[in-house]
């Protein structure tokens, strides 16, 4: 498969029991077939060799310019945010269901999704607290009630 950033050759990449393409050696960007980005995009491994493809520093990508799908022949990538929080945009074939994530993309969707996950462990401590001191407010309140009696 070729590259639809730089035109590279694609290189396979075993990942746990994912097999994925990467321009190793070229624009250092990753295809994920359809699901497979899911499966792997919580991995914080140390290794992790997604995180670790070989780039050709000279090679300049033109973000701007439509690229085609490297599994389906004639279909142009639509380019789109990851998320609500519009923090990455990533190129998703509307043919196959693949991703097309340019150098550093997997890298800001795992960071966005820890921030996000650790946001949401704040929010559920602060719901705790929040809790904690209600039911120590009703304790304090009978315990008053009962000094009264």
């Amino acid at each position: 498969m070729k590259c639809p950033a730089c035109f590279n050759e694609l290189t396979q990449l075993l990942v746990g029991s994912l097999t994925t393409d990467a321009c190793q050696d070229g624009c250092g960007g990753i295809w994920f077939d359809a699901f497979e980005l899911q499966k792997v995009d919580e991995q914080h491994e140390p290794g992790d060799p997604l995180m670790h493809i070989r780039r050709d520093e000279s090679i300049r990508v033109e973000s701007t310019r439509k690229r085609e799908c490297p599994r389906c022949a004639g279909v142009k990538l639509h380019r789109h945010f990851f998320s609500a929080r519009r923090q990455v945009q990533v190129d998703e074939c509307p043919n196959c269901g693949g991703y097309w994530l340019d150098a550093g993309e997997l890298a800001q969707i795992r960071a966005e999704r820890a921030e996000a996950e650790s946001g949401a462990k704040a929010r559920g401590a602060s719901v705790s607290s929040e809790f904690i001191r209600y039911i120590y407010r009703l304790q304090s309140a009978q315990g008053r009630m009962r000094a009264e009696s």
